[in-house]
């Protein structure tokens, strides 16, 4: 069965590129020309991955991103927009998007990165690394997807779950921005190390509003490195 894509953007010639493109490559698209009608048909049925635009009438981009979070903790979101500075990047992506796409964009850049980020989020076991990941109370489930936090459920979105993945997965080293990039992605993300910057900040808040010892510690001009409250680097 097709995979399903919803598309809000209040520009109908960008919404008819992006679905002619997703559509060619196999997905099922449905296209709403703001964020409103996008969550009414979410909370009938979700689909497997969301693109938003920023600038529409009603409810903005933004608000619309924070709300699908809130129900949705591990629906793929990807924000494309042509405001392109880092303050908007960052909102964002603190906002529980999962990826940030500035317009002019190539049509094939964000298939690939709809691929990429839906290949993440796959609930598969053959598309993962099987077993399970503990570092302090932090426990994660590659087979299931899952998340915990001193016992309790530790809600991540799909970028937040790999990122974390990958840095248990290479739990005493410090792991480079790019590396992580590529890791994640999958593909060449021209070295945008920003957001890994971003998503380190997301996590940091998240963890911090559980009262988590577990902390990403930032390796000055290279990566980023787990550790414990009170633990030497």
């Amino acid at each position: 069965m097709a995979q399903t894509i919803y598309l809000a953007d209040d520009e109908k010639n960008i919404r008819d590129l992006i679905e002619t493109f997703l559509t060619q490559e196999g997905f099922s698209v449905s296209v709403f020309p703001d964020g409103d009608a996008l969550l009414a048909a979410c909370s009938c049925t979700p689909p497997d991955l969301v693109i938003l635009d920023i600038m529409m009438p009603g409810t903005d981009g933004l608000s619309v991103c924070s709300q699908l979070r809130r129900s949705f903790a591990d629906l793929p979101i990807i924000i494309v927009s042509a405001k392109d500075t880092p303050l908007d990047r960052v909102t964002g992506l603190m906002l529980g998007s999962d990826d940030y796409l500035v317009k002019p964009f190539l049509p094939l850049e964000l298939v690939a990165r709809v691929r990429a980020l839906l290949r993440r989020s796959s609930r598969e076991p053959s598309a993962h690394p099987s077993g399970e990941y503990q570092y302090g109370p932090l426990v994660l489930s590659c087979a299931l997807r899952t998340a915990s936090l001193s016992g309790e459920p530790f809600a991540l979105t799909p970028t937040e779950f790999d990122f974390l993945a990958y840095l248990l997965q290479n739990q005493g080293r410090a792991v480079g921005r790019e590396e992580l990039l590529r890791a994640l992605w999958q593909f060449d993300w021209q070295a945008d190390t920003r957001a890994a910057d971003d998503l380190v900040k997301r996590l940091r808040r998240k963890l911090r509003e559980k009262n988590s010892p577990v902390t990403i510690q930032t390796v000055w001009g290279f990566g980023f490195r787990l550790a414990l409250e009170g633990e030497m680097p």
